[in-house]
């Protein structure tokens, strides 16, 4: 499961969890609960202060804000997400494992899982359904694998969720940290969502969104990519061994590091993003898909348009196979992979 962080030492059992409050009396009993984080992206003083007002009572059934690490690298990267979670992480934060909360039968990386594996991860991690998460990435990569798991969230209906920006702030500005194992989790029933299709696009309806690019009476369907631009350009190779670079027909090249502070590694301003989505040629009245090479990234594109404002959130679809899935689907024949000279 997700949790091999704090759960590898004892037995998972989805069906044995301690007794909660039934659902529907849960959320009454929490109506008047007011929540302190107003904002998608939350500083590290919003997320101490939303972690100090925690209730100390393990019994207790109120909403509590829950630090959840999310770290994850590339395959050619060679460091891993669990290790640098037990290196250094927010106190009393729990591990989202982006490699093996997925569809696994699925020949593709990091597609979404169903929603009863996805409430069993959620409960494994003991949160609760009216509990607000807060989603953060490791201190050397500051944004990058955070907000996807947000977006997941968000996608099977929990949407008391956010993302810090940033761990690397979090640790620069002094607040606590611990490192080792962390095995006192409270598993408790976490209900099956329902999963918001209408955030997902796949792999049939891209392509005829490529097909369709440039030909009169297409809708001008937008594909924004998160890759770097030397892998969208065709010029670097992919991180996967095998898989070819390029770009989908049409798309455009918004990378990562363009949406970051080159210091701080934060998701910038909304004023700045708004101008680097129009200087790309973005239209915001436009629908949206956002990709990068597995699903990822693309979520970042999502974060930035909203941080910016851009664009209507529900005109906004992730393609989650993203490059990985295209590049081995496409046929030679079909001309859907363009590369620069």
């Amino acid at each position: 499961m997700a949790v091999a962080a704090v759960l590898s030492r004892r037995a998972y059992t989805p069906l044995h969890f301690p007794r909660c409050r039934p659902q529907s009396l849960h959320r009454s009993f929490n109506m008047g609960y007011s929540r302190s984080l107003s904002s998608y992206l939350v500083t590290p003083a919003e997320l101490s202060a939303a972690l100090k007002k925690n209730s100390p009572s393990k019994i207790s059934t109120a909403p509590k804000t829950v630090a959840v690490c999310a770290s994850w690298f590339l395959p050619n990267d060679g460091r891993n997400g669990l290790d640098t979670f037990r290196e250094k992480r927010v106190p009393g934060a729990r591990f989202f494992d982006l490699d093996k909360v997925i569809d696994k039968r699925s020949p593709y990386p990091h597609m979404l899982p169903s929603a009863s594996d996805f409430a069993k991860a959620m409960s494994a991690l003991g949160i609760k359904r009216d509990d607000t998460v807060v989603v953060y990435d490791s201190q050397e990569l500051g944004i990058f694998s955070a907000p996807r798991v947000g977006w997941t969230l968000k996608a099977f209906g929990h949407d008391s969720v956010h993302v810090l920006n940033n761990f690397k702030l979090w640790v620069e500005e002094g607040y606590p940290t611990e490192s080792g194992e962390f095995w006192d989790v409270d598993t408790c029933g976490y209900p099956i969502p329902e999963f918001e299709a209408s955030r997902v696009i796949d792999f049939e309806e891209v392509r005829e969104v490529a097909k369709d690019y440039n030909k009169e009476g297409a809708e001008g369907v937008q594909i924004l990519d998160a890759r770097s631009h030397g892998r969208w350009t065709g010029k670097d190779p992919e991180p996967r061994p095998g898989l070819s670079s390029g770009h989908i027909p049409g798309s455009i090249s918004v990378p990562v590091s363009d949406l970051l502070d080159p210091v701080k590694k934060t998701i910038l301003p909304g004023d700045q993003l708004r101008k680097i989505f129009e200087e790309k040629g973005v239209d915001p009245n436009k629908p949206i898909i956002n990709s990068c090479g597995t699903g990822v990234t693309a979520a970042i594109i999502d974060a930035a348009l909203s941080e910016a404002g851009y664009g209507e959130p529900s005109n906004r679809r992730l393609y989650d196979g993203s490059w990985t899935e295209w590049a081995q689907r496409v046929k030679p024949s079909d001309n859907l992979i363009v590369k620069e000279e």
